[in-house]
């Protein structure tokens, strides 16, 4: 099967965590010569083939690297371009790309969001064949001010948007079970307070937080390659808790990369994973694809254009 060619649906995508070392390396090269930067190549800070990063090697790639060479328009432009040229050159037809709105030395947060939107309206123009949209992400380690900043700019960005988002139409997911200290049901609760349409990850659930994601048919985003080259599932590939999932009645499944810059394996290789480890053939497959079309945030019309392109066999 051409999973290349399979067209996919990617929910689930951090847009610092997707660009690419390449990219990250020419963009640091022309800040050298314009005497801008004196940060150590990325080539050197993150080698070409190296995706074992975990948990405590995983964050300080962008908080003491990424986020410092990316400050400027040009780069973010630039970057965030690259990126959905690797998911459009995948195979990808709708891509929900989500950023945290940061402030830089040059930009303000709503600066860097515009950029980011700039560049999205651009590559969508020259390539109708993806749809992207743009997901405003807040951190856990957000204070409130924080994190109603973020509101207010999704809702200055997109009028008419945790609260006000849903109140205004806009979607939510959040990230639950990441980590084992954060599966429990009471946790789960509180997340289910928003009115999520879509969890992230879900790896450490507890039996109760289960059926009650069972109960919800929630979409779950789940990341193969992520998960198990970052040490965050037990068991590899086969004993990821996509087996379990497909088992399960109600909940929906969308196949994600997470961070393919960072972990290396694009949405079309992590279908191939899933076919492997899962036993499943083209029917599977192409079923699975779909499976996330009614848990996208856009539009139904982009709903009703992803079931006329999409493969159903």
């Amino acid at each position: 099967m051409d999973y290349v060619a399979l067209p996919k649906i990617e929910l689930h995508a951090h847009l610092t965590g997707s660009i690419s070392r390449r990219t990250l390396h020419d963009i640091w090269l022309r800040k050298v010569e314009a005497c801008q930067t004196d940060l150590q190549d990325p080539l050197e800070v993150m080698p070409e083939g190296k995706h074992d990063y975990n948990i405590q090697t995983f964050f300080p790639l962008f908080s003491k690297y990424i986020y410092n060479l990316l400050v400027d328009e040009a780069s973010i432009r630039e970057a965030t371009t690259a990126v959905l040229q690797g998911f459009h050159d995948d195979g990808v037809v709708y891509l929900e790309l989500r950023t945290t709105p940061r402030a830089t030395a040059h930009l303000s947060a709503e600066a860097y969001v515009r950029t980011v939107l700039a560049a999205v309206a651009d590559f969508g123009g020259a390539h109708p064949r993806m749809r992207t949209r743009l997901i405003l992400s807040v951190d856990r380690r957000h204070d409130a001010a924080t994190a109603e900043a973020v509101v207010a700019l999704a809702t200055a960005l997109r009028p008419p948007v945790v609260g006000r988002a849903r109140a205004a139409g806009l979607g939510i997911t959040v990230h639950f079970a990441e980590a084992r200290a954060s599966g429990s049901r009471a946790e789960l609760d509180v997340l289910l307070g928003w009115r999520p349409r879509r969890l992230g990850h879900v790896i450490w659930e507890d039996d109760e937080a289960r059926r009650e994601i069972a109960a919800r048919g929630l979409c779950l985003e789940l990341c193969l390659s992520c998960n198990v080259r970052a040490g965050m599932v037990e068991g590899g590939f086969a004993g990821h808790h996509l087996g379990y999932w497909r088992t399960v009645k109600g909940p929906k499944i969308s196949l994600a990369t997470d961070d393919v810059g960072v972990f290396g394996s694009p949405l079309s290789n992590e279908y191939e994973l899933a076919a492997l480890h899962f036993n499943l053939d083209r029917q599977d497959i192409c079923s699975l694809a779909r499976e996330a079309i009614d848990s996208i945030f856009g539009s139904e019309e982009d709903k009703e254009w992803l079931r006329s392109i999409m493969w159903t066999s």
